[in-house]
């Protein structure tokens, strides 16, 4: 990872901090200090908020129970939307446009980077939490700052790990998905030979598809652009990403062309395939159902972190996540009230355990959440965060980042490439010409 320790402190107290779990539930109007902060409400304020819909029922079911809280305390009426994730981002983006909508909209990466004069800055606010829970990991402080202004308050990242049926890949000769990316070639080939493929997704989907195409082409050393900016995409690596991508393909099920968020959810539960990247939510599915088969198959999900490629160190990019506060708003204080109080322990810890860790925390200290070490096949979804790259990695977070991952241009190109429809040259030649139109602005 290229962050320095200079990166970490400046992030807030520094991870050495990381236990330190104090108190934040503070009535309104108390005085602010290092320990806790408060934002009065104005007077008749309510919200609207808008946010993802859920993949795993206790993310939304305690989300709205400690709306509850926040609303019995305070008086302020919350209401919260949730969208498809495909629709959160140009729901925002109109908002933006428009200069009315939610006061909140908790949205993708780094959304907030394209529309950061519209948005209400959460320094004070980033600030006192960062002090406070041992401090943001660098790349969340990468997603939310801007000039030196927080635009946006990291909730976290969906993290993704390789999920898989133990019995199955053993029957395949591994002990566990291997996380050499030869040896994932060989485990794929010999799980679809024995009738249980591979399957990730290859359509537009926020989440799998950004995210495993990105690690797999930053793994072998390809990127859109250097820490110039400048469009680098059509090169070797990439190339070698592509063709190795292109043979992983052909031992996955047909139809991840147009996979979106849900579909290697569904087709894991349904016995379809062996493995697949996913957040931790096929588990829950299977670990919460009433179904016997389903908690028998259960016993036999585990995860993996993402693979290693010719680059030698982690490459993960995940579904990071995190709220906008839009300064048409008119009751920015109650909006920062709400956001604070989510994000203190007493409501931030149980959230992440009610998901059984669905969403990795941006802030040092919920590392220490026992929903990490209760039950095993949580744990290699605890460092999510902290070990992922940016997308627009290596160089700047702005407009042209933003505006790239909006147009899918990553995953269209391994699409293309698996699908046939161009060679794996041509595929990155042609990203690489999307990719400038952005990035020449």
């Amino acid at each position: 990872m290229k962050f320095t320790r200079r990166d970490v402190l400046q992030s807030g107290a520094g991870l050495a901090a990381a236990g330190a779990l104090g108190s934040g539930l503070l009535r309104p109007g108390r005085a602010f200090s290092q320990d806790s902060m408060s934002f009065e409400p104005e007077k008749g304020a309510s919200l609207r908020v808008l946010r993802w819909r859920r993949f795993v029922e206790g993310d939304e079911v305690m989300w709205m129970e400690n709306t509850r809280k926040f609303t019995e305390m305070t008086g302020v009426e919350v209401r919260v939307d949730g969208e498809a994730w495909e629709d959160v981002r140009p729901k925002a983006a109109v908002a933006a446009n428009v200069g009315d909508g939610p006061d909140i909209i908790v949205g993708w990466f780094d959304d907030p980077h394209q529309y950061p004069d519209k948005l209400v800055d959460l320094s004070d606010l980033a600030g006192y939490l960062g002090d406070k829970y041992g401090g943001w990991y660098p790349v969340a402080q990468r997603y939310a700052q801007r000039d030196g202004r927080w635009i946006g308050l990291p909730l976290g990242a969906a993290g993704a790990c390789m999920v898989y049926r133990k019995s199955w890949v053993q029957e395949a000769g591994f002990e566990e998905f291997p996380q050499d990316y030869n040896e994932v070639l060989k485990c794929a080939k010999a799980l679809a030979k024995n009738g249980h493929p591979m399957g990730m997704a290859l359509g537009n989907a926020v989440g799998d598809g950004n995210g495993w195409t990105h690690t797999l082409l930053w793994a072998f050393g390809g990127k859109m652009v250097d820490e110039n900016n400048e469009v680098v995409l059509n090169s070797q690596e990439t190339v070698d990403a592509l063709e190795y991508v292109k043979e992983l393909y052909g031992s996955f099920v047909p139809g991840t062309l147009s996979w979106l968020d849900s579909n290697n959810n569904k087709a894991f539960l349904a016995g379809e395939i062996g493995a697949t990247n996913n957040g931790i939510s096929v588990y829950y599915a299977a670990k919460k159902s009433d179904d016997p088969a389903m908690q028998e198959l259960a016993k036999d999900i585990y995860h993996v972190n993402m693979p290693i490629g010719p680059v030698g160190e982690p490459t993960e990019l995940h579904l990071f996540t995190q709220a906008m506060l839009f300064n048409y708003s008119k009751y920015p204080n109650a909006a920062k009230e709400y956001l604070r109080f989510m994000w203190e322990a007493e409501q931030y810890m149980p959230w992440q355990e009610a998901a059984i860790g669905y969403i990795t925390q941006p802030l040092a200290a919920y590392e220490k959440n026992p929903i990490w070490t209760d039950d095993p096949k949580h744990t290699p979804y605890r460092d999510c965060v902290k070990n992922m790259l940016w997308n627009g990695y290596s160089g700047d977070l702005g407009y042209a980042s933003a505006a790239a991952m909006a147009d899918y241009i990553v995953v269209n190109m391994f699409a293309e490439a698996c699908a046939g429809d161009r060679t794996p040259k041509e595929a990155a030649e042609r990203a690489a010409k999307r990719a400038e139109r952005y990035y020449r602005i």
